[in-house]
């Protein structure tokens, strides 16, 4: 083939290439939109699950900062590996402040992650839990997203919380689900973190 014939072909595949480049990027301009609104709405409905009684959830302006110190600290402490994602400042209609809402995960479950949706009172205790993300056994491990397990962790002031195998959970203790510690401790621990974050970045 002469050089002429390679040129044409090169032209060719860099056309396709660039038309390809510009529909692509003109899909995704198109379906951003959409897909936030879709991501906003389900966090929205988690945050509601966890914190019902507010009327909106506002972002913190030092969240950001504050979330990497928060999850840097985490990563030398007593709860294994487990982080915060986002902070939210939960709020009544007329705008005061009841509590927060945060997103926090560990990475210590049985079959990997787990992430979760924790609301905390404005005086540290907690509001609710409710589980965004998790892939463990069901019958087992998944029985982490039912009420009976989830529901433990409304109420609990203090500032960490550990699992027990006695079924007799005291103030800073949740009941482990049957032949399901590993995760029971990974969500607890999450929950831990969140508390982490509250105690240590906003109630100082």
């Amino acid at each position: 083939m002469k050089n002429g014939g390679y040129m044409k072909d090169a032209i060719v595949l860099f056309v396709i290439t660039l038309i390809s480049g510009f529909l692509l990027g003109g899909a995704y301009q198109i379906t951003k939109e959409p897909i936030e609104k879709a991501n906003q709405a389900a966090n929205l409905k988690a945050y509601k699950m966890v914190f019902q009684e507010a009327a909106d959830f506002l972002p913190i302006d030092s969240s950001e900062t504050d979330i990497e110190s928060c999850n840097a600290d985490l990563l030398s402490g007593q709860f294994g590996k487990v982080g915060v994602d986002q902070v939210f400042q939960a709020v009544d209609a007329s705008g005061n402040e009841t509590g927060y809402v945060l997103t926090a995960y560990s990475e210590d479950s049985y079959s990997g992650l787990v992430r979760l949706s924790v609301g905390i009172k404005a005086d540290g205790s907690i509001n609710g839990v409710e589980l965004l993300e998790i892939s463990d056994t069901p019958g087992l491990g998944l029985k982490a997203a039912e009420p009976e397990f989830k529901n433990q962790y409304a109420g609990k002031n203090a500032q960490s919380l550990k699992v027990v195998k006695s079924g007799n959970a005291g103030d800073a203790e949740i009941n482990s689900i049957s032949g399901a510690t590993i995760t029971s401790s990974a969500v607890t621990n999450a929950v831990n973190a969140a508390l982490y974050y509250v105690h240590n970045y906003i109630n100082q």
